[in-house]
């Protein structure tokens, strides 16, 4: 134990000696309460669950930490804030809604000077009964309360500032010492830090010398996981470069030459793309290059890779050209688990794992035995999330500048840059907690730790949170150029959290910041679930609240009906309209007999008109239902106010690509040209759509994991992307890692040994082929970026069409200058559809010299006034 070892378990039995050893609440050997139910809300009030608040015998019993206590009786009342019964507010209801119905408190007005003080320490509450005796102990949450009483930490400027001369800042209210410890050529060199009472932040000045040094922050503070006030040696959650493996921070300006690659300065991003005209595609920094034979090996998944003439860079240019406006970079932030230095490294032997058959276990348990010391993850485990990370540089302490370098090629090459943000959790607590135990991380009822992202849960909720959120975002956007972020599982965070991002980006402006803030792009995952599900805490971040807002999250209510059934279904092998429901059964028992294969494909045809119109609530379908009164899980299946709110999308890094899902879902016998077809049918529902479209990236060139479906630590083996057709598409590269998988493996072992499932180098460019003239006709044809809600209202429609057919009618007129209107024909069945039209149409130019001779043969008879569209097909008419 360090400082401060006697526990309050102590200084409440010296209070009354009349306490039964068995009325004493649970306790470790060494003091430290085992739970903490009590939530000081703000400097006045205190809720504490359980029995109605009783009007004395309730307190507040804190150790200054400090010294070892050793007052007597007489003494211990200085170290009590008396607490009154006392009611919630509304304003407190709406603030904490998950304690709205408990007993409250008010502290005793003639205590209130101790409140600062108390914070500092250990702080205990305490209820006895109306004989006095002591019957409830428990520990005390405190963020509320540290909210509260240093509300001016918001305004604070934190971490390293300055310019000629360096100053740091760190908050760290409850501190009772805070030391800057620098590391230079000298040695170790611990420097005071002042404590600002008003904000609770400690700074320290030093002279120019100091740019470049090391540094961390020795913090004494009181640990209720220690039961002691420790000193705790930390980084800088406001640091914006650490050392390898992010052991140290370092002192640096973004704003220095040092850490710019040439002509930074002068460079300019691609123009501005409207959201709801976007187009992204998805990719992992080191997928992007590590099995690009034309990349040197020693650049191969790395920010380097991004600016050589390769296969890869090459490909993003062509995706560029053909209408993909911005690249989603996985996490690039420093994450927990990737060695940063190659030398620490180990990869799994490649010429072994080709030299297996493709349905053999052993490649996953080879890839499995250097899973945790290679240079593979998604990056899902942030440790410092304004500094780049390290692995992906050729050299980590030069991650700043490649990091920016990488980003200039980018813009280069035509593609805007989103960054996956993960502030929802961390990859431990190890560096918040230590600064401010209890605050960084939300903490459920009894106290314990909040891990529902299966990590760590931040609490965005909490002032200093969520400013480190808004803070974090907006170094990123003016010193990095990041043109948008996604977020994930953004439904842990507060609306209210986001919309504070958005009006930060939004005030940065070109003149002063480098960057138009209104151009860059929100979107995330708005899933609700886990302590704060149903708007428990707070107003959540989720698909329904985000409605009028323009931050978009995905949509997957389009996703599930164009692949069928969702992603966690034990039997994968449930169609939807994309994947063989509509007439080629694969007679899988999980998918029902005739008629109920009938009513699901009616089902997810009515979702999928629902997500081309940018999954509007307000917007009416043929069957008279707006999309907010069509259900989808117990949820609207239409929750927007504008299209470009809604992100369409059938795959992700996250579960099985959409080729692994169509081999699970499409009858085994499915000719390889057939699957090319429906996953092009499936890409062009996406990218036809009203709204934002997203790529998975490799989606266009039939991408396969060999049927993984959480490929979050399956080494590049698992993960490769592929630019050169002739080494296929990936499928076939053995099991899956038994870790997420071994229950499909029933499945998945008799598909990745027939060869026929592996598609040629033919295959491959014709999928690529096809989906760029996909993207080419969205990006010039108006008819698919209308904007507005009034707009798809009043243009929009779904004329009649046959069972496993969706037909879409855009009315142009005024729009686009050439047509008047525009019908797309999704004909998901194995045979050709005819189709009324309303009046003489042609194919789209961009199909009519298509390089696929199947989608050239749809046609319009002017004697019958009908369009038809070949068996799995997608073809675009356009009336003159």
């Amino acid at each position: 134990m360090g400082e401060g070892a006697e526990s309050l378990r102590d200084i409440i039995r010296r209070r009354d000696d009349r306490e039964a050893p068995q009325e004493r609440p649970a306790e470790g050997d060494d003091g430290r309460l085992s739970e903490a139910r009590a939530h000081w809300i703000d400097r006045d009030t205190v809720v504490w669950p359980g029995e109605p608040a009783c009007q004395e015998g309730a307190f507040l019993v804190f150790h200054p930490g400090d010294v070892p206590w050793g007052h007597g009786e007489q003494d211990c009342g200085a170290c009590l804030i008396r607490l009154m019964a006392g009611r919630l507010t509304g304003q407190q209801r709406v603030r904490w809604p998950h304690l709205a119905g408990h007993p409250a408190y008010k502290v005793d007005p003639q205590d209130a000077d101790l409140v600062p003080e108390a914070l500092r320490g250990q702080v205990v509450a305490v209820r006895r009964d109306p004989e006095g005796r002591v019957e409830a102990v428990t520990g005390v949450q405190l963020p509320g309360v540290l909210d509260d009483l240093y509300a001016a930490a918001a305004d604070a400027v934190l971490g390293p500032s300055g310019r000629m001369f360096p100053k740091l800042a760190v908050w760290a209210p409850t501190a009772r010492k805070v030391e800057l410890a620098l590391y230079g050529p000298a040695g170790r060199r611990v420097h005071r830090m002042r404590r600002d009472d008003e904000t609770g932040v400690w700074t320290v000045h030093g002279p120019p010398a100091w740019w470049g040094l090391e540094y961390t922050y020795l913090v004494t503070v009181y640990s209720p996981e220690a039961g002691a006030v420790v000193t705790n040696e930390v980084t800088d959650p406001y640091g914006v470069d650490v050392t390898a493996d992010g052991r140290r921070s370092r002192i640096v300006c973004l704003t220095r030459a040092a850490l710019k690659p040439p002509g930074w300065d002068r460079r300019a991003a691609p123009p501005p793309v409207p959201q709801h005209r976007a187009v992204i595609y998805e990719l992992h920094v080191r997928d992007f290059s590590a099995a690009d034979p034309t990349v040197p090996e020693e650049l191969r998944g790395t920010y380097a890779a991004f600016a050589l003439d390769s296969d890869g860079t090459r490909e993003l240019r062509a995706l560029a050209a053909d209408g993909v406006t911005h690249v989603h970079l996985l996490p690039v932030f420093d994450v927990a688990t990737i060695p940063e230095r190659r030398e620490d490294r180990t990869e799994p032997p490649a010429g072994e794992l080709a030299a297996l058959p493709p349905d053999s276990e052993r490649q996953q348990e080879i890839v499995a035995r250097t899973a945790a010391n290679d240079s593979y993850n998604w990056g899902y485990d942030p440790l410092h999330y304004t500094v780049p990370e390290g692995s992906y540089a050729t050299d980590p302490d030069a991650r700043v500048r490649e990091f920016r370098a990488m980003v200039a090629a980018l813009h280069d090459a035509g593609l805007r840059v989103v960054m996956d943000v993960v502030y929802n959790h961390t990859h431990s607590t190890a560096v918040l907690d230590p600064i401010v135990p209890g605050y960084y991380h939300r903490l459920l009822d009894d106290g314990s730790l909040a891990t529902s992202t299966c990590c760590a849960n931040t609490a965005p909720e909490h002032l200093m949170m969520g400013k480190l959120v808004v803070d974090s975002v907006v170094t990123w956007a003016r010193h990095y150029r990041v043109d948008g972020f996604r977020f994930d599982l953004m439904g842990h965070h507060p609306k209210s959290n986001l919309l504070a991002v958005r009006r930060a980006l939004d005030a940065l402006t070109p003149a002063a910041d480098g960057v138009d803030g209104k151009s860059i792009i929100l979107y995330g995952e708005g899933w609700s679930f886990g302590e704060v599900a149903g708007d428990a805490r707070f107003v959540q971040a989720t698909q329904a609240n985000l409605a009028g807002t323009a931050i978009a999250t995905f949509n997957d209510r389009l996703r599930d009906a164009v692949r069928g059934g969702a992603p966690f279904d034990a039997d994968p092998r449930v169609q939807g309209f994309g994947s063989g429901l509509a007439g080629a059964p694969n007679g899988a028992p999980v998918n029902g007999g005739p008629d109920q294969q009938r009513e699901r494909l009616a089902r997810y045809c009515e979702l999928i008109r629902i997500g081309l119109t940018g999954a509007l609530a307000g917007y009416v379908l043929p069957s008279g239902r707006a999309g907010s009164e069509v259900w989808y899980n117990g949820m609207p299946a239409g929750y927007t106010a504008a299209p470009g709110e809604a992100v369409a999308y059938v795959d992700a890094h996250d579960n099985e690509t959409l080729y692994d899902a169509l081999a699970y879902k499409l009858p085994q016998n499915t000719p390889m040209a057939d699957r090319v077809r429906m996953q092009v049918l499936s890409l062009a529902v996406v990218l036809l759509a009203q709204g934002m479209a997203f790529l998975h990236a490799g989606s266009e060139r039939l991408r396969s994991k060999s049927l993984d479906r959480n490929s979050y630590d399956s080494g590049d083996w698992f993960n490769r992307l592929l630019w050169d057709c002739a080494q296929g598409n990936g499928f076939g590269a053995g099991l899956p890692p038994r870790r997420d998988n071994e229950a499909r493996w029933p499945y998945a072992r008799p598909l990745l040994a027939d060869p026929s499932l592996r598609p040629g180098p033919a295959d491959i460019r014709a999928a690529r082929a096809m989906v760029g003239e996909l993207l080419r006709i969205r990006s010039s044809t108006p008819a698919f970026a209308l904007g507005t809600a009034e707009e798809v209202r009043r243009r929009l429609t779904f004329p009649e069409s046959a069972e496993g057919v969706i037909t879409m009618r855009i009315d142009t007129s005024g729009l686009d200058e050439r047509w008047r209107s525009v019908t797309v024909v999704f004909n998901a069945t194995p045979s050709p559809q005819a189709q009324a039209a309303a009046s003489p149409v042609t194919l789209h130019p961009v199909q009519a010299e298509s390089a696929d001779p199947v989608v050239r043969s749809s046609s319009y008879d002017p004697s019958t006034g009908m369009l038809t569209v070949p068996a799995r097909t997608v073809a675009v008419f356009v009336e003159p």
